[in-house]
């Protein structure tokens, strides 16, 4: 059991929450969530003891032992994949080796044998025989390869990187797992296989993350920050949404019927209060409405973005014809013979492993790469526009404010109607004169949603759009692509979105000719690809 008590933080000045009290008890997987500053990770932090709160306590029970997903890739370069996923358990690691640290001395002493027969007790009550066995399967789980196993770290790309890391949190049983952001750089089945070992995790977990997917197959109860509150709700992040969004309506129903009854009253005591005969029913009419409360909503520090994309004309029957496009990148085979004809209204996402050959096809479609092999056509009344996933070459450089930088693409030079457009993107007030070299990601992403809004374009590329939003965000963009009248051609590692989107998904897998294509939805792919592969 991890319990806050009574856990206050003031940062920077501001407070971020104050009186938080929490019970996190076993067998339960909590998901926090808030908007982007509302300060989820500053709580984990708080809960695994890395920042101590202003005010108030976290406490765990005498035999509970936490882990925490590290974010440091490069802390481990030193050590083993091995080592470092055994780490998770520090007390089992440092036994080990001191016990090969003795086994190795060549004058190995009477006292150096009591001390390893302590140790080899320890290490057998911490089932440190079977540490190595534990460590395999959740690395195959997480998908890096046995032959990686024993590798160095400094060996290891990114991705495998992270895979990794997580193995070491999940190592071992600890009785309270801290994961923020876990998803991040993991491909489908990798999450597959985490979503799966912590549905059956009987311990306890507490998580940030910002895909919903994720959050809604874990989750049995979420931590909402917002309001400067931490509170706790019993159900995944779905359930949390759909209650809160019924809570506000019915708070905005009950103002508006109290609304009408103010109107009414006020009417009645104008009408008859100089009247004798009436100024009894007046002044009681007066004490009721005097007692009339409006419940006020507190001003939330969640913003939804809107994001709707109109096309200026409608494109035609024919829309893209890919005719085996073939592709080597950094010595790799990327796009082998890939063909597909899009059809009007078909909205596709590219999924799977092969992240290279999904951007490289979208940069040859959009001129920016030329295919060693192989055609494409756009149909004459298609026009595109490009969200690409390194978005750095619009921003380095540019000496303006986002003002200056939207208007770059506007028709309309004015300010006013730059501003109406950044304000869509949640930028008001005097942060529409932010430098637009110094935004964040998160900002940067909504600016190139204002750029592509503004082309009116019947084809939209969009490669990883939700890298670096909260899901707000997401949700907004997801809205917004949802109910967009033309064409879409997408990559997302974000499960939800894909199937909130896609009615056609296309899978280019790594090292085998041509693509997958399947129309549906993304579940049903999955589906159809499982059955394949039982």
């Amino acid at each position: 059991m991890l319990t806050v008590t009574d856990v206050s933080l003031q940062f920077q000045g501001s407070t971020l929450y104050k009186h938080v009290d929490l019970k996190f008890a076993p067998g339960n997987c909590y998901g926090i969530i808030g908007a982007n500053g509302a300060g989820k990770s500053t709580l984990l932090r708080i809960l695994s003891g890395a920042l101590e709160p202003t005010t108030g306590s976290v406490s765990m029970g005498a035999d509970d032992r936490m882990s925490v997903l590290e974010q440091d890739h490069y802390k481990y370069d030193e050590y083993s994949v091995m080592d470092t996923v055994i780490m998770g358990n520090r007390k089992l690691y440092d036994i080990m080796k001191e016990k090969e640290a003795l086994y190795a001395k060549p004058d190995f002493s009477d006292a150096d044998g009591e001390r390893a027969a302590e140790l080899e007790g320890e290490f057998a009550e911490m089932n440190g025989w079977d540490a190595e066995t534990e460590a395999d399967q959740l690395l195959n789980g997480l998908g890096i390869p046995m032959e990686l196993h024993y590798a160095p770290m400094s060996s290891l790309d990114g991705r495998q990187k992270v895979k990794v890391l997580l193995a070491q949190a999940l190592f071992g049983q600890p009785t309270i797992i801290l994961l923020d952001e876990p998803t991040n750089g993991l491909d489908i089945d990798a999450i597959d296989w985490l979503e799966n070992f912590l549905i059956d995790y009987p311990y306890t977990i507490i998580v940030v993350s910002h895909d919903r997917h994720f959050l809604n197959a874990v989750c049995t109860h979420t931590v909402d920050i917002d309001y400067n509150k931490v509170q706790m709700y019993a159900g995944n992040y779905d359930f949390w949404y759909e209650s809160s969004q019924l809570m506000q309506q019915l708070i905005r129903n009950q103002n508006k019927k109290k609304e009408e009854k103010i109107r009414e009253l006020q009417s009645f005591i104008q009408r008859f209060s100089a009247n004798k005969s009436k100024s009894k029913q007046a002044t009681s009419r007066k004490k009721i409405l005097d007692s009339i409360a409006l419940e006020e909503m507190p001003a939330s520090s969640r913003k939804y973005p809107f994001v709707g994309f109109s096309p200026e004309r409608e494109a035609g029957k024919d829309i893209l014809f890919v005719e085996g496009l073939t592709k080597t990148v950094d010595g790799v085979k990327v796009l082998d013979n890939v063909s597909f004809i899009a059809n009007k209204n078909d909205k596709i996402a590219l999924v799977g492993d092969n992240e290279a050959g999904n951007t490289a096809l979208m940069k040859i479609l959009m001129g920016e790469m030329e295919p060693d092999a192989g055609s494409f056509k756009w149909g004459v009344s298609t026009s595109q526009s490009y969200f690409p996933q390194d978005n750095s070459a619009f921003f380095e450089g540019f000496e303006g404010n986002l003002i200056d930088w939207l208007r770059q693409y506007s028709e309309d030079p004015a300010e006013t109607f730059l501003r109406g457009f950044l304000g869509r993107m949640l930028f008001s007030g005097d942060e529409v004169y932010k430098p637009a070299k110094v935004l964040s990601g998160g900002e940067k992403v909504r600016c190139m949603l204002s750029r592509m809004m503004m082309t009116h374009a019947n084809v939209l590329v969009l490669d990883q759009p939700t890298n670096h939003l909260d899901l707000e965000s997401i949700q907004a963009l997801s809205n917004g692509l949802a109910s967009f009248k033309g064409n879409l051609l997408f990559s997302s590692h974000d499960h939800q979105f894909i199937d909130e989107i896609a009615n056609r998904i296309i899978e280019i897998p790594l090292g085998q000719p041509g693509c997958l294509d399947r129309p549906g939805t993304y579940e049903e792919f999955l589906e159809w690809k499982h059955s394949r592969q039982a």
